[in-house]
Formats: structure tokens, C-alpha cells, sequence
């Protein structure tokens, strides 16, 4: 009985060795791997870059916009850039014009943070890539719109302005650079900046930012000539045709095209020295307030070398000898308000914000948008009058040879109210006004330089004459003008983070010059007359000054992600 006891014993013990050896033989099971690690420090859509403790965001959008008698982002039908032989012919009321202009673009953007000892750092990246139709790239845009480093407080890099409010131009409105009155820089600048948080939603800011390319505007030497030589027959002109050199008294060599576009030589200097901005911003649920100014050194280059009177085709010299204005610091103020949970509804908002400047105009009119205002139509005010326009040039500040600079006045304001009528449904309304306001010495030499333009005063024989053009119907200066706008844009969101949204916009221009200009027919190969007026469209003739308005509109796809 033992024996067998012993035997079974024995077996088990075989087979429970032998059955541990096979399980030991086995493949374990690995621990699984989380390769994609959700982030939630910094909120929805972050993760943890694999190996790392960055956490990354991946975001962007595409959108589609259809644009009627204007340019993209519901740009109004102005010629803005006063471009010459069949560039840039918005505002001439030409058959040339695109009144139906298209763009797609998709925007990509890269957010990333890292916790240190120091506080976050992040680094921000947001380009697009853009095909356009009418005026503008065609294809192959691609554009660097923010790329900055964040890190104990400072931003270094291209960031949204130290100037703007948090909604820049977008209150109530698909614009970006084309609803005027106040500043918005949709593209970013280029900056050093400080921020600091004193907690509760109260924020304060300050920067240096290059004003190079985003804050300029015009500078206008109103003394500047052009001389043209060969053989001409003047309109009017005393002696007939000559072939001796002639000096025209104007601030472009196609001074009748400058009179009609407002293309006048920018006689801006270098990049003396940055903008400075400052803020400060109170964040809360009911409401957004900040107040902001901002610092701008205008900056001419030299004197003309007075008028030359001999040589063919040379521009009036400007030289170190001539000497040139001294530089002035120039800057604006800023006021902005957001009301927020209102009770017309939830999500409504009211945006109001108004801008002072002096001598830095780019801070009303800014972004993208251009240094001309010109409209042509086919209205009159003078019976025998081909058409009617209006030529707002727009200029930091003005200069003639041995004065001073005359800094330019600017004001203006831009409101915005938005309903939801569901989660689903918005409307809004908005509306800006926007003057300029040029001094007593600015307005004559602007003056007298656009009838230089118009008149050409040419010296023929030493007898002056007048080559160009004349001004007709009581004809008097005033450079001063206004620009107004008013529109309502319609949203509709069927699913999240999908919109199709439909906006018009109402633009008035109104100028302060009255009479009549006459562009006389081109007589001869240095006479270059009306031939190049507002882009070569635009004959000979009369045209009356007077305001000027026109309606543009926009239909708009985005989905973002």
C-alpha cells in the first residue's frame, strides 16, 4: 500500500515539474505602451510628443470665400495700390475690373508647451496656403502669419500687436484689414514683448515692434520733380513743338496718373527705430476693456535738389548735401470695450473700440490695406463731365525741401453688435468711421503738388506753359477726407466647427476737393497724359471730384479643426 502510495505521489510531482517547465516556456504578455499620451494641462487637443514632456496641439481650418465687387476678406472695389497699365484696376469702373474674385486656403497651426522651473514655454506656428483669383497672389501663397516663442513672460517672434484688441477687427464681421476706424494686423508683428498677469483677468503689456512693413504709411515730399525731354507739342503751349529738355513740376513722370491714383513716391527713410506698444486688459465673463498706445518715429529721407532743368528722363536728386527734415515721434491711443452676456441672448455680444493718431496713420487704417483710396463713376456734377471720382491719398506726414514735417491727424471708430437668434443662427451689424485731417501747411503743399500733376508746368524757352491738364468748374483743394462703412454679416453652423456665413458692406468715401479736373489727350512720347491715367482704362475728358460709395460682399466656407 505504501509502495503504491509512493508511486502516485511520485507521478504528480513529475507532472506538476513538467507542466510549470512548459508554462515557464511560454510568451509573456508585454504591458501595453500608451504612444499617444492625452495632455491636459493646457486643455482639449493636447498630447504629449512621444519620448517627451512637450505637449503638442495640431489645429487649422479650410475655407473657401466668394467675393462680389471687391477683392478677398470682402475687400471694398477701391483701387488701393493705384497700380498702372491694367494692375490693380479695382475702383475704375472699368470692364477690366473683376467684380467676382475667389480664394481657397488651408491654414495650419502648431501650438506646443513645456512646464520648467521657469514657467511654460510655448512656441506658436500658423501659416497658410492660398490660391486667389483677381488682384492679388494667383497661386502658391504661402504665408508666415504667427511664429513666436513664449518664455517667462516675454514673446519673441511675429505675434499679434501689443496695439490691438484681443478681437482686432472681427467684433462682428468675416473682415480682417478692410472694416477701417481702428487697427488690426491679421498677419502678426514682428516683436519683443513683455506681459505681465496680476491675476483676476488683469493684464498688462509692453513691446518694441518693427513698424517697417505693417505701420507705415505714405510720406509725401511735396517739392520732388521729374524732368522729361523730347519732342512735344503742349496743350496750349506757347511756341508749339520742341525738342529741347522740358521740366515737369510734378511728383511722379506720370504725373496725370498720379493726380487720378494718388501714386505718389513714398519718400519714407529707413527703419529708425521700432514702435513701441503698451496695454493694459481687464478679462471678464461680462466683459473686455483695453487701453492701449503705441510710439512711432516718422522718418524721412533726404531733400529734392530743387528743379532741374536739363536732362533726359532724370529724376529730381535726393542727396545727403540736400539735407532733410529732422525726425518726429509720432503714435496713437486706443480704447476698446466687449460686452458680453447680454440679455438680447446668450452669446451676444457689443464691440466697440475707437483710435487717436498723430503722424501714424497705419494704426486706423492698417494690415493689409493699402495708402489710395480712389473710386471712379459714371455720376456727375457738371453737365459736359465724362464721369466723377474721388483720390484720397493717405500720408504719415508731409514735407517740402527746407521744412519741417507736418505730422497727420487721424481718428476713428468701429462698432459691432452680434445676435444668436439659436446655437445655430447669428446676425450681426457693424459699422466704422475713419478721418484724416491734414494741417494748414501739409494741405498746401499736397495741394500744390497735385496741381503741379495736373498743370505740368513746363519750361520750354524759359515761357511756362501748361502741358498737362487743367482744372475746371470752380475747382478748389482740400485733401481732407473721411471713409465710412456699414454692413451685416449672417452665420449659419449645422455642425460643429462647420460655418457658411454670407456678408455685405456698404463703403462711402467722402473728399473735400469740388470743380473739376480736365486729363488732356496725349500729343506726343513725353507727353504721357490720360493715356496712363488709373490704370490706361480711363480716356480723356472731364471728371467732376465727388464722393464716392460702393457695395461689395462676400459668401464664406470654413471648417476648422
Amino acid at each position: 500500500m505504501s509502495n503504491i502510495k509512493s508511486l502516485i505521489l511520485g507521478s504528480a510531482a513529475v507532472i506538476a515539474a513538467s507542466a510549470g517547465a512548459q508554462a515557464a516556456d511560454l510568451p509573456v504578455k508585454a504591458k501595453a505602451v500608451q504612444y499617444v499620451k492625452i495632455c491636459s494641462l493646457y486643455g482639449a487637443g493636447f498630447y504629449y510628443i512621444p519620448g517627451t514632456d512637450t505637449c503638442i496641439k495640431l489645429g487649422g481650418y479650410i475655407q473657401a470665400d466668394y467675393n462680389i465687387n471687391g477683392g478677398n476678406y470682402d475687400k471694398p472695389a477701391w483701387d488701393e495700390t493705384a497700380g498702372l497699365n491694367g494692375a490693380g484696376v479695382f475702383g475704375t469702373g472699368s470692364r477690366n475690373s473683376d467684380y467676382y474674385t475667389t480664394r481657397a486656403r488651408a491654414q495650419l497651426n502648431l501650438d506646443t508647451r513645456t512646464a520648467t522651473e521657469y514657467g511654460v514655454v510655448r512656441t506658436y506656428w500658423s501659416s497658410n496656403f492660398e490660391h486667389s483669383s483677381g488682384f492679388g497672389p494667383s497661386s502658391g501663397n504661402l504665408t508666415l502669419d504667427y511664429g513666436f516663442v513664449q518664455f517667462a513672460g516675454f514673446t519673441f517672434g511675429k505675434a499679434v500687436s501689443g496695439f490691438q484688441t484681443p478681437w482686432g477687427a472681427y467684433g462682428a464681421n468675416n473682415n480682417t484689414s478692410f472694416l477701417l476706424g481702428g487697427y488690426d494686423n491679421a498677419t502678426g508683428i514682428t516683436q519683443i514683448a513683455y506681459t505681465w498677469q496680476f491675476g483676476n483677468g488683469i493684464s498688462a503689456q509692453l513691446g518694441v515692434e518693427d513698424n517697417r512693413t505693417i505701420n507705415r504709411a505714405q510720406l509725401l515730399n511735396a517739392s520732388q520733380a521729374y524732368t522729361l525731354s523730347g519732342a512735344v507739342t503742349p496743350s496750349g503751349a506757347v511756341g508749339g513743338s520742341t525738342a529741347a529738355p522740358v521740366t515737369i513740376l510734378a511728383s511722379n513722370p506720370l504725373a496725370v496718373a498720379a493726380l487720378a491714383t494718388g501714386a505718389f513716391p513714398n519718400s519714407y527713410g529707413g527703419n529708425f527705430a521700432p514702435d513701441v506698444t503698451a496695454n493694459v486688459r481687464i478679462d471678464q465673463s461680462a466683459f473686455t476693456f483695453q487701453l492701449s498706445g503705441a510710439l512711432h518715429a516718422v522718418n524721412a529721407t533726404y531733400y529734392s535738389a530743387g528743379i532741374p532743368t536739363t536732362g533726359a528722363g532724370t529724376a529730381t536728386t535726393t542727396i545727403e548735401t540736400n539735407g532733410h527734415p529732422d525726425t518726429k515721434l509720432g503714435g496713437a491711443v486706443s480704447a476698446g470695450l466687449q460686452l458680453k452676456n447680454l440679455p438680447t441672448g446668450p452669446g451676444d455680444k457689443l464691440t466697440l473700440d475707437g483710435t487717436w493718431s498723430k503722424g501714424s496713420t497705419k494704426y486706423l487704417i492698417g494690415g493689409t490695406t493699402g495708402n489710395n483710396f480712389n473710386l471712379f463713376s459714371g455720376s456727375t456734377n457738371f453737365a459736359g463731365s465724362y464721369q466723377s471720382l474721388a483720390v484720397l491719398p493717405l500720408f504719415d506726414a508731409v514735407y517740402t525741401n527746407g521744412s519741417q514735417l507736418e505730422l497727420t491727424t487721424a481718428w476713428g471708430f468701429r462698432g459691432g453688435y452680434s445676435h444668436n437668434w439659436s446655437p445655430n443662427w447669428e446676425t450681426t451689424l457693424f459699422g466704422s468711421y475713419t478721418k484724416i485731417d491734414y494741417n494748414t501747411n501739409a494741405s498746401a503743399g499736397i495741394c500744390a503738388n497735385q496741381q503741379n500733376a495736373a498743370l505740368g508746368i513746363v519750361t520750354t524757352g524759359g515761357l511756362a506753359t501748361n502741358a498737362r491738364g487743367s482744372f475746371a468748374n470752380g475747382y478748389t483743394c482740400n485733401p481732407d477726407f473721411a471713409i465710412w462703412q456699414i454692413g451685416s454679416r449672417t452665420a449659419w453652423t449645422p455642425v460643429k466647427n462647420l460655418t457658411f456665413s454670407g456678408e455685405v458692406l456698404y463703403t462711402g468715401l467722402d473728399q473735400n476737393n469740388t470743380g473739376s479736373v480736365v486729363f488732356p489727350t496725349s500729343t506726343g512720347a513725353s507727353n504721357i497724359g490720360a493715356n496712363q491715367t488709373a490704370g490706361g482704362f480711363k480716356p480723356a475728358g472731364t471728371y467732376d471730384y465727388k464722393d464716392q460709395g460702393t457695395w461689395s460682399g462676400s459668401f464664406r466656407v470654413r471648417r476648422t479643426w
